[in-house]
């Protein structure tokens, strides 16, 4: 069924395996509406593969391009014959979402709602071929840098300086019969240049297959060390914001035993006062004895 919403090119990921050594595909992604487009990205083998980015947001008429890296592998598989697949979905989305918006929900085929799913399939080149690419009608194509044209040109003046020359030492030794040997030796020559630099072409072609791994690497490493990061950051203000409601919970405990303390100070001079007032103070008694021995006294008289 033909893509109404999204072209995806190309429709297969085709990886070269090497043993213990990753390798990368990038797919391109092509929004045919005037509608803001969200994409996912899922795989039969999350374990096996990285894809970034995964998820993402696509506005009208552009295109974008995810890079999918499978994993260095231990064994390889039978005849290089891979059977895990790939899912890409995408759902027309209102203007203004953003990546974290994305949810799973968008991708569920409703009534009303515009959801496409495309499967893509995986295929393994064996690493050997290089720099040769896949094979097409069942004859391998050569792959051409600008270097390896560069190189060629040369070779081939060199073989013209060899003919040209041997023209001429033909020319003027008509009637002698040529140096074999040193015919021999200046071809072996040039067959040794030649030899040369294919052996230069494969190795600068190894060389920066080797310096592309090594640099998806470090991108790779940067963006685990950037999450671990933002998770370290995350539990930190966690920590921060646990800490603080623990001192403010000691604060009010302090608070709440200072005013126990008090209350406590003052029932206790409470009652203190209370025991002090218990009974009649000497003085009132020893007046009111000389009061009545004195009414007694006269009371008698």
């Amino acid at each position: 069924m033909a893509s109404e919403l999204m072209e995806i090119h190309p429709r297969e990921l085709k990886f070269t395996f090497e043993m213990m050594k990753q390798s990368l595909c990038s797919i391109e992604l092509v929004n045919k509406t005037n509608h803001y487009m969200a994409f996912k990205v899922k795989t039969t083998s999350p374990k096996k593969y990285c894809v970034r980015p995964n998820i993402g947001i696509l506005d009208p008429k552009t295109s974008f391009n995810f890079t999918v890296i499978m994993q260095a592998q231990r064994v390889a598989p039978t005849d290089l014959v891979c059977k895990d697949k790939f899912l890409v979905q995408c759902a027309v989305v209102p203007e203004g979402t953003t990546d974290d918006d994305i949810t799973s929900s968008m991708f569920v085929k409703q009534v009303g709602k515009l959801v496409e799913e495309s499967k893509l399939k995986v295929i393994l080149v064996n690493a050997q071929q290089s720099p040769v690419s896949l094979p097409m009608n069942g004859t391998p194509k050569q792959v051409t840098t600008p270097d390896d044209s560069a190189r060629k040109d040369q070779v081939t003046r060199e073989v013209q300086n060899v003919t040209s020359k041997q023209i001429t030492y033909d020319a003027k030794n008509i009637d002698e019969k040529p140096n074999i040997m040193e015919n021999n030796v200046e071809r072996g020559s040039l067959q040794s240049k030649i030899e040369k630099h294919q052996m230069e072409e494969v190795m600068h072609t190894e060389s920066k297959a080797g310096n592309d791994a090594q640099k998806l690497k470090l991108v790779k490493d940067l963006h685990e060390m950037k999450l671990k990061l933002n998770d370290f950051e995350s539990k930190l203000r966690e920590a921060e914001f646990t800490i603080a409601k623990l001192t403010e919970g000691r604060r009010e405990l302090i608070q709440e035993k200072e005013i126990l303390q008090q209350e406590l100070t003052t029932m206790r001079n409470t009652k203190a006062i209370r025991k002090v007032q218990v009974g009649f103070p000497p003085l009132f008694v020893c007046m009111v004895t000389i009061v009545s021995i004195a009414l007694g006294y006269l009371l008698h008289t």
